[in-house]
C-alpha cells in the first residue's frame, strides 16, 4: 500500500513488476491519481483509492505486508515527521502482524518514540540509493532535486512483537 501515491506511477510499477501483488495506491487527491486509475492503464491488481491517512484504515485494517510513503507533503508530512500518535496509529493498523512501513525522507522525524507508542519499532535508517528512490517515488523525486545535492533518508519500521529476522 502507497500512502500519499501522488500521481499513481510507483505504484502501476510494482504492480507490473510483481502482478500476483495486490497493490493498493492511496492519496486524498483524486486528480492525483486520475490518469494513473484509469481503465485500460493500471494492471488488475493495481486498485486506488481518494482517503487521507488520517481517515484510514477502515476495512483495509490489518492487510498490508507494506505500507510505504515516499516524499509526502501537506498532512501528511506532518504526521510523519512532526509525529500524530493518531495518525500514526492509524498507519500502523493497517499493517498485518509482520508487516512493515517504509518511509522515504528529506529530513528526520522529531520523534521517534511516538512510533514506538502506536507499536511501530524502528528496524532500519539509511541514506536512500538511487533504487530506493526510483521504486519508491513517482515525480516527486525529480521535482525535489532528490540525488547528490539532496539526500533522503530510508526509515523502515516493524510492528512491535514481529518476528525477528535472524542473519545466520
Amino acid at each position: 500500500m502507497d500512502l500519499g501515491a501522488g500521481t499513481g506511477r510507483a505504484v502501476l510499477r510494482l504492480a507490473r513488476r510483481e502482478p500476483a501483488t495486490l497493490v493498493v495506491g492511496v492519496d486524498a487527491d483524486q486528480l492525483a491519481m486520475a490518469h494513473a486509475s484509469q481503465r485500460g492503464r493500471a494492471p488488475a491488481n493495481a486498485v486506488f483509492l481518494v482517503e487521507s491517512a488520517e481517515r484510514l484504515p477502515g476495512p483495509l485494517e490489518g492487510r498490508a505486508d507494506l505500507v510505504t510513503v515516499a516524499l509526502p507533503w501537506g498532512s501528511l508530512l506532518r504526521a510523519v515527521l512532526e509525529p500524530d500518535p493518531t495518525v500514526l496509529a492509524r498507519i500502523a493498523a493497517l499493517l498485518k502482524p509482520a508487516g512493515e512501513l517504509e518511509l522515504l525522507l528529506t529530513d528526520d522525524p522529531a520523534d521517534l518514540a511516538a512510533y514506538a507508542t502506536v507499536g511501530l519499532n524502528l528496524l532500519e535508517m539509511r541514506a536512500a540509493v538511487r533504487d530506493d528512490v526510483e521504486r519508491l517515488s513517482s515525480a516527486w523525486a525529480k521535482r525535489l532535486g532528490i540525488g547528490p545535492g539532496k539526500p533522503a533518508w530510508v526509515w523502515r519500521f516493524g510492528r512491535v512483537g514481529r518476528p525477528q529476522r535472524r542473519d545466520f
